[in-house]
């Protein structure tokens, strides 16, 4: 993948900064924010996964809105975790990456999954689960689980890819 050469010189930038080179110099800072951010997603993914699955019609003896609120902020929290550990990551060797198509695939996937959910909460979950009963979940719920389970497990894969 090409760069305009005004990407290609804020990715070196970036990877030269002062942080970047302090992360890839350090015996342990990298391998660490590595273990934040995997932790991040198995959180993450772990409680989505779950949640997405009650979608699909498993466990049907508990309450969707129940599931909700104990799974999803444990998602937000993962997410906490991801987002600066990835930045972080991200910087150590932003020129590589940058040129990456499965680096893109990751990002476009991440962007995909993020309007899926914002989907779901602001228009599916909000407009029917509380209207009727949860064993009769909408179609359009079962829907959006599929595509978050799926772009969730292409979204791991595109991360390990990225090591090899």
């Amino acid at each position: 993948m090409t760069l305009s050469p005004t990407a290609a010189e804020f990715l070196q930038w970036l990877e030269s900064a002062s942080w970047a080179v302090h992360i890839r110099q350090s015996l342990w800072l990298y391998p660490a924010l590595e273990i934040v951010h995997i932790t991040g997603i198995a959180i993450l993914v772990g409680a989505a996964f779950l949640f997405d699955l009650r979608l699909l019609g498993f466990s049907e003896n508990l309450p969707v809105s129940g599931l909700a609120n104990h799974l999803l902020p444990w998602s937000k929290r993962g997410l906490w975790l991801i987002v600066p550990s990835g930045l972080l990551l991200f910087i150590t060797n932003a020129e590589t990456l940058g040129k990456d198509p499965t680096f893109w695939l990751k990002m476009l996937l991440l962007v995909i999954a993020g309007l899926n959910a914002l989907v779901f909460h602001k228009l599916i979950y909000p407009s029917r689960f509380h209207s009727e009963p949860e064993k009769r979940l909408p179609f359009p719920a079962k829907i959006s689980a599929s595509i978050s389970i799926t772009v969730w497990i292409a979204v791991i894969a595109c991360g390990r890819l990225l090591a090899y």
